[in-house]
């Protein structure tokens, strides 16, 4: 992949009775906001713990940003902001002297690490917060000082592990905000359990499975993969009382049409009958030309749009 900040290839790790990765490889672009998912135990973290150095691989190569992961581990943690699901923060400590110290661990001197503070304060949203000790402050606050200390070093990838977890509604429009403009500087890999939050943020996903990679693409091209099915919703007009079964009836004998199911009756703001036609090819145009041969009036008609829950349960059921 061209631009590729990151490159996985072959990724195996094994543990005494378990093998967590199967061979996963891929790549991550600069600039992209890649969502890694994949259910419980199918090796998503332990492939984020891999690229942060947490742990080693058991075969597979990774590079990032050029350099071999395995032969420069330092130099690729230098490259790389990490926000595990578990902030390890240290809750007696105020905000600005917690930042000092992680930023004097990455070897800043104390100069240079309150300048980096000031400036990124304003980032995160912690300006009004730098004074205040740690464990007076909301969980939304906490992940915040969570990624201060991420971008402190202004890594050139971010790597955020369910960074909403335990936020209210407000805290995770704000971080989804958050996690947009980190994605106009930094390359991100997000993992979440929430998937609407891929929805809204990521730009390409990856899924995981029983330690293999099972899809990789963007929502719109895992949609087309599914979309072999060919479900359509179909509104017809139509003001009798028997539910619209001889429509189905009529529906059902089209050409690849392989089951029609009726959805419901409408009575606003025009009484019609909505069903629901699965298919082995894309019959929009013969049920168009079916309602005009036989005076039907078409109200509604469309593809069915897969959300991303199902997308992922489709394609972690056929795995």
């Amino acid at each position: 992949m061209a631009n590729a900040v990151i490159q996985i290839r072959d990724l195996v790790k094994e543990y005494d009775t378990v093998t967590a990765l199967t061979g996963v490889s891929f790549d991550v672009k600069q600039g992209e906001i890649l969502g890694l998912l994949g259910p419980n135990g199918a090796g998503k973290s332990t492939t984020m713990k891999i690229l942060t150095s947490f742990i080693s691989a058991t075969s597979g190569a990774v590079t990032v940003d050029g350099l071999d992961l395995f032969a420069n581990p330092i130099e690729t943690r230098a490259r790389i902001g990490y926000l595990p699901e578990s902030t390890a923060l240290y809750p007696d400590m105020v905000v600005w002297d917690y930042l000092v110290y992680c930023g004097e661990m990455r070897g800043f001197s104390r100069e240079e690490c309150h300048d980096r503070i000031r400036k990124l304060a304003g980032r995160v949203g912690l300006i009004e917060k730098l004074k205040e000790p740690i464990h007076t402050l909301s969980k939304g606050y906490k992940q915040r000082v969570g990624l201060a200390q991420a971008l402190l070093h202004n890594p050139k990838i971010v790597i955020l592990d369910e960074p909403t977890s335990g936020l209210d509604p407000n805290q995770i429009v704000e971080i989804r905000q958050l996690i947009k403009e980190l994605g106009k500087d930094h390359t991100v890999i997000l993992s979440t359990h929430i998937l609407p939050e891929v929805r809204q943020t990521c730009d390409r996903i990856v899924i995981i499975h029983k330690g293999a990679k099972v899809a990789d693409g963007s929502i719109e091209q895992l949609e087309g993969n599914l979309n072999d099915t060919h479900e359509l919703v179909v509104g017809i007009a139509w003001d009798k009382d028997d539910r619209g079964e001889p429509l189905r009836q009529e529906l059902a004998q089209i050409a690849s049409v392989r089951k029609v199911s009726h959805s419901h009756g409408a009575a606003l703001p025009i009484k019609h009958q909505v069903f629901e036609v699965d298919a082995k090819k894309d019959v929009r145009s013969e049920i168009a030309k079916w309602a005009a041969d036989g005076g039907h009036a078409i109200i509604e008609l469309r593809r069915r749009t897969l959300d991303l829950e199902t997308i992922f349960q489709r394609i972690t059921s056929e795995a």
